[in-house]
């Protein structure tokens, strides 16, 4: 699948807004997004943009080709042995090939306050010795050639960053934006360093196509590509509204200098909203198999769920079928471990429908006991994203809400049946 295949792909479903009056790319984009489904502004400031192509679990299970209900433990599965990828001569974003000019594309500002128009669905590819690695970065624009990304340390591109600067070099990078969705959902999960196309192939099936830039970096097919360098310049960035709704605040992150821009002869700008459903789905799905695969090892896992209340990123909900009383306990630290920008975990048993608030209260209101069932891990790295952290630094807890072995009557809900024979 290409991302304009998907895109008509949405299109032919039905599922695609179009809007052709003129739509100004400060603010008022963004704002039409909130809520609605996928949407294709065909005249921001006379250009192509489109939001919200995953935005929703449905969405995200259409581009994955999976059932919703199955995705975590699916994608659990998925061997990075079965993904391969292919390098070829050509592109179409090389169809217009010129000096980069980021004022030439749509790029929003999302809300009042920002620090200013921010790249949000870009793939910052980066290569040095020997080693690649593809992921998104959020990226405020600084002017025509030049933004201010944000690098979390100990990450894979900040990682190879400080070794290219450490051995007085550059590193260089390419940058994509419109891609095939699974190239994108790839690139936004945790995989081995160099993986993320082979996993996109492996999700897919189908080789990954890559294209050599110029500065040695390998890129996929799409809409828009940069190339360009990160050297040890240092800009503020920020404020942005993350994936929590709130804002985190401006700190010095490095800057990426843009030497080349490619584009379709019309290309299509991808935004994502942040803290949108897109953000959510993006960020925050791709942990459900990492927990799923940790917690299968400690206990027989039937589904994993980063519910929307915990902005799909901060709460796990974890539904197993219980063999023994430590097996929650285990579970609970399986998830913060393969997560661990998780705060809160809650482990159900199988009759607890985990896509349901309600049922997950209810497993807390009857089978929780507060003293025995809750375990606290006090002063411990979290999400700097959490606005209650202190530096990332938070308490996390963890909630057995499984019923107790052997009392398994005291908890089954009884539903009313109509007498043998009978029917409405």
């Amino acid at each position: 699948m290409s991302f304009r295949g998907f895109l008509h792909a949405l299109q032919e479903a039905g599922h695609l807004e179009e809007v052709d009056r003129p739509v100004s790319p400060s603010l008022e984009a963004a704002a039409l997004s909130v809520g609605a489904g996928p949407l294709l502004f065909n005249n921001v400031d006379g250009k192509k943009c489109c939001m919200n192509l995953l935005g929703t679990r449905d969405l995200l299970a259409r581009a994955l080709g999976i059932p919703r209900e199955d995705m975590a433990k699916a994608l659990a599965e998925i061997d990075l042995a079965g993904g391969w990828i292919r390098e070829v001569d050509s592109s179409p974003f090389m169809e217009a090939v010129g000096e980069p000019d980021l004022t030439a594309l749509p790029i929003l500002t999302h809300f009042r306050g920002d620090g200013g128009p921010y790249i949000t669905s870009g793939i910052v590819v980066s290569a040095f010795g020997g080693k690649t690695n593809a992921s998104v970065h959020r990226m405020m624009v600084l002017g025509k050639d030049r933004v201010a990304a944000r690098l979390v340390p100990g990450r894979h591109t900040s990682m190879l960053l400080q070794e290219a600067l450490a051995a007085g070099e550059r590193l260089p990078v390419g940058i994509v934006i419109g891609v095939d969705p699974l190239v994108l959902i790839a690139a936004s999960t945790r995989v081995p360093l160099g993986m993320e196309f082979q996993y996109a192939s492996a999700l897919s099936g189908s080789p990954v196509e890559l294209v050599a830039l110029d500065n040695g970096v390998f890129v996929p097919s799409a809409e828009i590509a940069f190339e360009g360098y990160i050297d040890g310049e240092r800009a503020s960035e920020g404020p942005f509204v993350d994936i929590t709704g709130t804002r985190d605040f401006p700190r010095m992150e490095p800057v990426i200098h843009l030497s080349k821009m490619m584009t379709r002869e019309v290309p299509i700008y991808h935004a994502l909203l942040p803290s949108g459903g897109e953000h959510k789905m993006l960020m925050g799905v791709p942990y459900e198999p990492l927990i799923f695969r940790a917690a299968s090892e400690v206990a027989e896992v039937k589904n994993v769920l980063l519910t929307e209340g915990g902005c799909s990123y901060l709460h796990a909900a974890v539904q197993i079928k219980k063999r023994s009383e430590a097996e929650p306990g285990k579970v609970i630290d399986a998830a913060f471990e393969a997560h661990k920008s998780l705060k809160h975990v809650i482990v159900v048993d199988e009759d607890v429908d985990i896509y349901s608030p309600e049922e997950l209260e209810y497993a807390v209101a009857t089978r929780v006991k507060g003293d025995e069932d809750m375990v606290l891990y006090p002063n411990v790295r979290g999400s700097t994203l959490d606005p209650r952290s202190v530096d990332g630094i938070t308490t996390k807890v963890g909630i057995d809400a499984t019923m107790t072995l052997g009392e398994e009557e005291k908890f089954l809900r009884v539903r009313p049946v109509l007498p043998e024979g009978r029917t409405f």
